[in-house]
């Protein structure tokens, strides 16, 4: 049953991307059916053979040890403003950010980030076939995130062709970086955080074989990082503490605002109509959960929770999450929290847009013309990496 679902998923995911294709001739299908491959291969390997659960346990335990030493910092500092037994959002969640981001900033300075993502994009575009740049980058932006990684390509970005930018812009929306996976693994089952890292790269670059198909001339593909002044690195941990700080304010003011206004137009939905908006949008959601492999029992909640990612953030919808899900199978818990884990949401797409407007302003406007599109393929990136977590669950 589980490999039915994994069809139905990928159909839905191929013929809307076939429909919204830039150049469907062009697709290549020998790449995608390869990414397809290899992903299976990949989270067969994660969750059911011993090297495999013992990495991904492992890993998690990793983050989980840093979350604990992230923790000494923050008691330092606020410790006494909550109550014992008590964990504010801000504190628990979002306040880890500051130290991941030294920690990144850390391993960035002394050349191992850029070792590590070098070579693995060298290895990934073996695999896909797809440029060197765009392999670079699909692997830069799981470690680094965005805006950031912008900056490592910021010689190229005005000379990339409409086709090469989406391509990028699709991975930066469908990635997450290191700094969000221990925030993430507080909200949801750090197993199943990682291995969305992992499903993620592959499930942008089929998504942009579909929808955004193109050849590369090998004279284009020369992959030129920026490498900024470096900095003494005392200056260098100021400014990633700074940059850790001012995201979790961010995101604390984003979630502040978006909470609210969902809460807004619940009321505003029961007065009117005597029905949540959340039902509203689990209905209108629950056949693409359904076909991802959710049972039809519970598609209408796992619908609502990922309708709210895509028009809040994850970062709501894993909050909402976390309150129902004591109500359903351990599958759909498996694929809603692998599909929650990314940033295809409205709001990063302004991100997005803004980042690449302040390096090019002509790369900006064709981003804001392929908007939608952008949003489209981000989501159905997670609608893939989602389906294949159902696969063996």
């Amino acid at each position: 049953m589980n490999v039915i679902f994994l069809i139905t998923g990928l159909l839905l995911v191929f013929m809307i991307g076939f429909l919204v294709s830039n150049n469907r001739q062009k697709i290549k299908y020998k790449r995608v059916l390869i990414m397809i491959a290899v992903q299976i291969l990949l989270v067969y390997f994660m969750t059911n053979t011993s090297i495999g659960i013992i990495v991904i346990t492992k890993v998690g335990l990793l983050f989980e040890k840093l979350m604990e030493i992230a923790n000494s910092g923050i008691q330092f500092v606020f410790g006494g403003l909550a109550n014992e037994g008590q964990s504010p959002f801000f504190l628990g969640v979002l306040m880890p950010l500051v130290f991941m981001s030294v920690l990144i900033g850390i391993l960035n300075y002394i050349r191992v980030l850029p070792f590590i993502i070098k070579y693995l994009g060298l290895f990934l575009s073996k695999i896909t076939g797809m440029g060197k740049l765009e392999s670079y980058f699909a692997i830069s932006t799981s470690a680094l995130g965005q805006p950031e990684v912008f900056l490592t390509i910021i010689k190229q970005i005005p000379l990339l062709s409409k086709e090469r930018l989406y391509t990028i812009c699709t991975s930066a929306m469908s990635a997450i970086s290191m700094a969000m996976v221990g925030a993430y693994a507080n909200m949801l089952e750090p197993k199943f955080v990682v291995t969305a890292v992992v499903l993620n790269i592959f499930s942008a670059l089929i998504v942009a074989n579909i929808i955004n198909p193109y050849d590369l001339d090998e004279n284009e593909d020369l992959v030129e990082i920026d490498d900024k002044e470096r900095l003494p690195f005392f200056r260098m941990v100021g400014e990633s503490v700074m940059d850790g700080f001012k995201i979790a304010i961010i995101v604390a003011a984003m979630l502040l605002g978006f909470i609210s206004l969902m809460q807004l137009v619940n009321v505003i939905f029961q007065s009117a109509f005597q029905v949540s908006f959340d039902t509203v949008l689990g209905y209108i959601f629950a056949p693409i959960a359904f076909l991802m492999g959710v049972p039809w029992t519970e598609a209408v909640q796992a619908g609502g929770i990922m309708a709210t990612k895509l028009i809040t953030n994850e970062f709501v919808a894993m909050l909402n999450f976390r309150e129902i899900t004591n109500q359903l199978s351990s599958k759909t818990v498996a694929i809603v929290s692998v599909y929650l884990v990314s940033f295809a949401n409205f709001g990063t797409l302004g991100i997005i847009s803004g980042s690449i407007k302040s390096i090019s302003d002509k790369q900006g406007d064709h981003v804001a013309k392929f908007a939608f599109k952008l949003l489209l393929g981000s989501t159905l990136a997670s609608v893939i990496s989602g389906t294949m977590m159902g696969l063996v669950m």
